[in-house]
């Protein structure tokens, strides 16, 4: 028989994402109306090895739907990543009689699930809170659409600029592993060329792409690079088409960390209040160590080492998308 959870921790861990906040909120007062005390953790898995761990109540996550980031703050922890910064987690959650546990993070935050369940036998449910969607089995990732957006709204107002001088913008949007902002925001803004690390990019294509399109005297082009491209990011990517176009007036923008912040959507809001949900759901019914997720509008529930080990793939079609309404 599964062990009855009474007490369950929540923590963020990674990088923050938009709608985390909504998720937390899901987790809190769902545990609570199933009667369990639920503690927050502070600043991930630095927060288990601190001992930053308190009660948490409905009021706690009053008016927090609306904000981005995280109130539970997050961190990066190496001293979690060794044994005995995991039997000091381990003791800290025991003191406080936590008996479950909500990961709101990415791969990275999932692995560290995984190796701590499995040595101290503490029920995990890991939640995809990240804004790259580079995991496999969900559909879609708590921060995803808000970055998506963010992006889209910064391309459009860049496009009046290329617009008004006839120019080729370069803009380098986050993704280090993943090129699904780069792609989605793309697509949404007419892009006529989206690098991204899952394709090798052609450097050689490409220039011939600008110089066929200058012929036509097609000078306004827009060029979105994920920034772990394999070529590089976007000034990497403006240094070669300015060796081999020099007559060609190139601009770079780089959107960083703008495509985190900002309240999250009605579509994050409402995905992580029911991964939140259903996280709290899982741990009552006895169904632990896995990875909540949606996948056609239906919860999805696959064990955590299968979220580990899988990736998201950006299937051909997208890219003969992207092919065809660029030319």
């Amino acid at each position: 028989m599964k062990k009855k959870v009474t007490k369950i921790g929540v923590l963020t861990s990674g990088g923050d994402s938009p709608g985390m906040n909504a998720c937390v909120r899901a987790v809190v007062r769902t545990g609570i109306y199933h009667g369990l005390d639920v503690f927050g953790i502070m600043r991930g898995y630095s927060g288990m090895v601190e001992n930053d761990i308190f009660k948490m109540e409905s009021r706690s996550v009053a008016n927090i739907i609306q904000r981005g980031g995280t109130i539970l703050k997050t961190s990066r922890c190496k001293e979690f990543f060794t044994p005995e910064g995991r039997k000091k987690a381990y003791e800290n959650l025991k003191n406080h009689g936590i008996d479950g546990l909500v990961i709101i993070g990415g791969d990275g935050s999932f692995r560290g699930a995984q190796t701590f369940s499995n040595e101290f036998d503490i029920p995990c449910i890991g939640l995809p809170g990240t804004i790259d969607k580079d995991i496999a089995g969900t559909d879609f990732t708590i921060g995803f659409d808000t970055a998506v957006n963010t992006a889209v709204e910064a391309i459009d107002k860049i496009r009046d600029t290329m617009d008004a001088h006839d120019r080729l913008f370069i803009i380098e949007v986050m993704g280090r592993d993943a090129g699904y902002i780069a792609l989605h925001s793309g697509i949404a803004t007419g892009a006529e060329n989206i690098l991204i690390p899952e394709r090798k990019t052609n450097i050689d294509d490409l220039i011939n792409q600008l110089a066929e399109k200058e012929r036509r005297k097609k000078l306004v082009n827009l060029i979105v690079v994920a920034e772990g491209d394999e070529f590089g990011g976007g000034n990497e990517v403006a240094k070669a088409i300015k060796a081999r176009m020099p007559q060609t007036e190139a601009r770079v923008c780089i959107l960083g960390h703008i495509q985190r912040g900002g309240s999250p959507s009605c579509f994050d809001r409402l995905i992580a209040s029911r991964m939140g949900y259903a996280a709290v759901e899982c741990l009552l019914d006895g169904r632990h160590n896995v990875f909540v997720g949606i996948i056609n509008n239906r919860m999805s529930y696959i064990p955590i080492n299968d979220a580990v080990k899988k990736k998201q793939r950006i299937s051909e079609e997208w890219m003969k998308i992207v092919k065809i309404l660029a030319s």
